[in-house]
């Protein structure tokens, strides 16, 4: 069975593997407090990933090794995830007096109840959540499956990259872990019973909402940062990389915030109201007491301010490291920048202390 689940006994590096980017992140803890050792963002070559399908694993490990060594970590072990749409899970009933290789030999000759795949196709990991709450002599398992060949790919190019994958998590469960640490930060996030985090990337918006902090909804839809950047590209003549570059670090002429960053913040506010109406539509949770943005484009500044007005509930945006030490090898303006786009990688690096 794959790694989903598996518990991490040393020091391991969260890899986030985008479809613009890959970023690094190693965390330490001391005494409960966690620390920010390093981290990297890495551009990704144009189309080396499609719709967070690794289509050339050669050119994201090459990406990855770079940012490992942007890094200059010694840490070799990763934890990589692949996006929940390329997941299957299903929590199944279990007799409680399994001990974990009855559990697995047991979910194995059962598994083609709940897996519409051929099983030697699929890889497959479980864990034991909890008491049943209908059957007491039983325990809720969480079962999840996803194709052979999305893992694979993902463990070769962390290969490529010179790193060992010891954890392939799923972005959702990568996501959970990570909101504990927003959440006990923000008060605004503790005291809601449920919460909505829109992460907006670079060519797909993941709209996650969490009720007691676990996952209840999750929708993806095509619209991201790369729409901005194709604009800038078109209005000012230049090449992708350039207007990538530019939409960082600034530098257009005076119309660019009024004619082009505007248009896209509106587009980006009607985004998050389309997809919390598609959740109310759908779904029998209740209302959304807040809403956290994440991904690259909610570092765009304002932009939570008008998303709030337009939807009229409390907006955040997400820094999972706000009251963690920072190493003296890394920026602490770039990362607070980088915050939110660094989500997953940080919940994929909670798993060092598992």
């Amino acid at each position: 069975m794959v790694s989903i689940f598996s518990r991490a006994n040393a020091p391991i590096l969260g890899i986030d593997i985008s479809s613009t980017s890959v970023k690094i992140l190693e965390l330490s803890r001391s005494g409960g407090k966690y620390k920010v050792e390093t981290y990297a963002v890495e551009p990704l070559p144009p189309n080396s990933v499609v719709e967070k399908n690794i289509t050339d694993a050669e050119l994201v490990g090459e990406a990855i090794r770079r940012a490992a060594a942007k890094t200059a970590t010694k840490t070799k072990s990763a934890a990589c995830a692949v996006a929940g749409s390329a997941v299957i899970t299903k929590v199944i009933t279990m007799p409680a007096d399994l001990n974990d290789d009855e559990m697995e030999s047991q979910i194995q000759m059962e598994a083609d109840q709940y897996i519409p795949y051929p099983l030697e196709e699929i890889s497959m990991d479980f864990q034991v959540l909890q008491p049943s709450d209908s059957e007491p002599d039983k325990v809720d398992v969480m079962l999840a499956a996803s194709r052979s060949d999305n893992i694979d790919i993902r463990v070769a190019a962390l290969g490529v990259g010179g790193l060992t994958a010891k954890v392939v998590d799923v972005e959702a469960f990568a996501l959970e872990n990570a909101f504990l640490l927003l959440a006990q930060d923000n008060e605004l996030i503790s005291d809601s019973h449920v919460v909505a985090v829109m992460d907006v990337g670079a060519t797909t918006s993941t709209l996650s909402v969490l009720e007691d902090s676990k996952i209840v909804y999750t929708r993806e839809q095509s619209f991201g940062g790369r729409q901005l950047t194709d604009e800038i590209q078109r209005r000012y003549g230049l090449s992708y990389e350039e207007a990538g570059l530019a939409k960082r670090q600034g530098g257009l002429s005076d119309n660019y915030e009024p004619e082009v960053l505007q248009p896209f913040m509106e587009s980006m506010a009607q985004e998050v109201n389309r997809s919390l109406q598609f959740f109310y539509s759908s779904s029998q949770v209740g209302a959304v007491d807040h809403v956290v943005i994440a991904g690259g484009c909610a570092s765009i500044a304002g932009v939570d301010a008008l998303i709030q007005s337009k939807i009229d509930t409390t907006v955040t945006v997400a820094n999972p490291f706000q009251s963690m030490a920072v190493s003296s090898r890394v920026k602490a303006e770039a990362l607070a920048n980088d915050a939110p786009a660094l989500v997953i990688a940080c919940g994929l690096a909670l798993r060092s202390f598992d």
